[in-house]
């Protein structure tokens, strides 16, 4: 422990239960309940109600947010909405993702909140099948118009961009791009602090309530 107090941390990681995820996140040692499956482990993260919490040590039990309240720039540089910038977390696409688009800073800020940031994100990929791919933007040639008819008539995939992926490969999403995680994968993600997403297809699939 230095002078400050503090020390290597390790956080509890919060679990997110979307009807997208499976159980290959036990291969990473996360422990998951018996007919439980889980998309998402957010193993770093201070946005809304979703703060990380330190279960090691004598600060067990602090949230980062309270972290960054008592030590500021001995935790990470000064932000602008006084929150830890980063969100660092472990996907299992057991399921393929909706095809989806992140709004940059300016149009999170003037359609969200006045704190919410856009979405920049990476993904590392540890685990994909033989063959996997992965979607990555829209094909060379669609006009913004043309993508609208396709969403018009039920043809996005039409227009829609493979990337053939595999374990090992690093994958920058900036904002604005349309992309989609498929089935089969396991991705460490680390993005800007936000969880503002724009679903555009959902491949047919019904929600818990039977609905598309």
């Amino acid at each position: 422990m230095n002078k400050s107090g503090l020390y290597p941390l390790k956080f509890t990681p919060i679990y997110k239960h979307y009807l997208w995820g499976g159980r290959n996140l036990e291969k990473l040692g996360k422990k998951i309940a018996k007919d439980e499956i889980v998309a998402e482990s957010w193993e770093l993260a201070d946005h809304d109600e979703d703060v990380s919490v330190v279960k090691n040590g004598p600060l067990s039990g602090k949230s980062l947010r309270e972290l960054l309240s008592r030590y500021g720039e001995e935790i990470c540089p000064k932000t602008a909405n006084e929150r830890f910038p980063i969100i660092i977390k472990y996907l299992d696409a057991n399921q393929r993702l909706s095809v989806q688009v992140h709004p940059d800073d300016d149009y999170a800020r003037t359609h969200e909140s006045l704190s919410e940031l856009g979405k920049n994100e990476c993904w590392f990929v540890m685990e994909a099948p033989p063959g996997a791919e992965l979607i990555f933007g829209i094909k060379k040639g669609v006009t913004k118009r043309a993508f609208q008819k396709l969403i018009e008539e039920n043809r996005i995939e039409e227009g829609l961009n493979r990337l053939p992926i595999s374990a090992g490969d690093f994958i920058f999403i900036r904002t604005g791009t349309v992309h989609a995680l498929l089935e089969g994968t396991m991705v460490c993600e680390i993005l800007q602090n936000s969880d503002t997403t724009y679903r555009l297809y959902d491949w047919g699939r019904l929600g818990a309530d039977g609905k598309t």
